[in-house]
């Protein structure tokens, strides 16, 4: 049976504010294995934006173990945890992220310059990964010439330009009117398909019901079953 993707064992997340410790997240036990696609959600205050920054290897757990791709993070010194996550983790962000006055083609081949490859060769890998997002049409366009659907797309394409073990997507859809946010979704579908593992937060239980399997978060923890509507 293969590793999982994500292995997360009693892990907890603390914030010290002074006088006051505020528990984000309480003994959080969560396997994601190799092809699946999974959405956490929960409202807000619930604890997701946390358990993205800890699978994200943005943030460090207080206690408990982390395993990404079978490497325990937290051997990793702060240089060594953004060499690994810039190679194992394809980002995918409500607002896009995208840099304002750079192409479509340089905005998807910049996580390779952080990775040595050349030139010739970040924008070659750019423009097949753009391609195959249907945003052959638009290398050359910047983020203000494109619609919010088309910026997405060029966000997945940046994710998945570094062939990443985990697409981690934050409220991908957030900005999104209906149409667009139901394209984006059908994308992830389709990536996943094709054997991509996908990592989805949300707070909206219909975007969720896009994954083939939910975890439900309240309070820090995960439980069995989402709040009644």
């Amino acid at each position: 049976m293969s590793e999982p993707i994500v292995a997360l064992d009693g892990v907890w997340r603390v914030y010290d504010m002074g006088r006051l410790q505020v528990v984000a997240l309480r003994d959080i036990d969560l396997r994601v294995a190799p092809g699946e696609f999974v959405a956490v959600v929960g409202p807000s205050g619930s604890g997701k934006s946390t358990l993205m920054h800890i699978v994200g290897c943005l943030d460090r757990p207080t206690s408990g173990e982390y395993r990404l791709a079978s490497t325990p993070v937290g051997t990793l010194d702060d240089d060594g945890l953004a060499r690994f996550r810039s190679r194992t983790i394809g980002f995918v962000f409500q607002s896009y992220n995208l840099l304002a006055r750079t192409t479509a083609l340089d905005n998807v081949a910049a996580p390779l310059l952080y990775q040595g490859v050349s030139r010739r060769e970040r924008l070659a890998r750019a423009r097949a990964s753009l391609e195959r997002l249907g945003l052959g049409d638009r290398l050359d366009h910047t983020p203000a010439e494109l619609s919010g659907g088309q910026q997405q797309r060029v966000a997945i394409a940046r994710a998945l330009v570094t062939d990443p073990a985990l697409i981690l997507a934050d409220e991908p859809t957030g900005n999104l009117a209906s149409d667009q946010g139901a394209e984006v979704l059908a994308l992830f579908k389709e990536l996943h398909q094709a054997g991509r593992t996908i990592v989805l937060i949300t707070h909206d239980h219909d975007v969720a019901a896009a994954a083939d399997r939910q975890v439900h978060l309240r309070d820090g923890g995960i439980v069995d079953r989402p709040l009644a509507a």
